[in-house]
């Protein structure tokens, strides 16, 4: 026998929804029988349509496609509009739109480049929460922010990219705070490693493809990467499930954080 829909039409905004974890948690909360909002920028048109046909098919929820940068303030403010004016109402946001550039020193990084990914990893998470919170806190909603394991456990040669994630993590308690007035409740998810597009991208930009896969692989005491289903049924948690938690920070990690490894990067003295 099916289980009955978990969040049952609630109405969800997913941000960077064509792929990875985005895509996962977008069709997550469709088969759980929410209306789901999802954007990404123009070029991933074709993505979010195909996605949107796909599941308004299979159901038992609906999604809608909207194009959005979410670097750029107007689009995220329609974003909402959008949302609110097709359904009325905003149950849950779930920030998740971001990007892993390639690894760099911090002596190859510029300003610019870790400016603009502050704009896109962590700005856009503050705008677009400042923009959903006056519906959220009609329906006691909740919002949900994709941060990293890094933020917690620091990541070589990605500084600016750990300190966007760092940054999501604190500033998720900070709302926690701010919205409890409110009822609304303010959480986040840290993954780990976990097999999307844009991990597969940047493992076929190093000098061996598949051992950069096997060792994203072996990172995790469970001994594989996490999958999208799995980061789906993350943010449902947090969202249908969690009702007596804010402010916390859910390691999606297959336990990579835990016990001692090889990890040091002091150049041997031996001969």
């Amino acid at each position: 026998m099916a289980c009955a829909p978990r969040y049952q039409n609630k109405v969800v905004i997913v941000t960077g929804g064509t792929r990875g974890i985005g895509r996962g948690i977008v069709k997550t909360f469709v088969q759980n029988g929410s209306k789901v909002v999802f954007c990404a920028p123009q070029t991933e048109m074709s993505a979010g349509q195909s996605l949107e046909s796909v599941l308004n098919k299979e159901g038992p929820g609906s999604c809608k496609f909207v194009s959005c940068d979410m670097r750029e303030e107007e689009d995220i403010k329609q974003l909402i509009n959008v949302t609110v004016e097709s359904f009325g109402q905003i149950d849950c946001l779930v920030n998740n739109v971001g990007w892993h550039p390639p690894h760099k020193t911090t002596d190859e990084t510029s300003g610019e480049e870790f400016k603009d990914l502050l704009n896109l990893n962590l700005i856009s998470f503050f705008l677009a929460s400042k923009y959903a919170l006056p519906y959220l806190r009609k329906t006691q909603g909740n919002i949900i922010n994709l941060s990293s394991l890094v933020a917690s456990i620091g990541q070589k040669d990605a500084a600016p990219y750990v300190a966007t994630k760092g940054a999501i993590t604190a500033m998720t308690k900070a709302m926690a705070v701010d919205e409890s007035r409110y009822q609304v409740r303010v959480n986040c998810i840290s993954p780990s490693n976990i097999m999307t597009p844009l991990w597969e991208e940047l493992a076929a930009n190093t000098e061996d493809t598949a051992a950069t896969i096997k060792g994203g692989e072996d990172a995790q005491l469970i001994g594989r990467m996490g999958t999208e289903a799995e980061s789906g049924l993350a943010a449902l948690f947090l969202a249908a499930d969690a009702t007596f938690c804010t402010g916390i920070d859910l390691f999606l990690s297959g336990g990579a954080e835990l016990n001692y490894g090889f990890k040091s990067q002091i150049p041997s003295l031996k001969k």
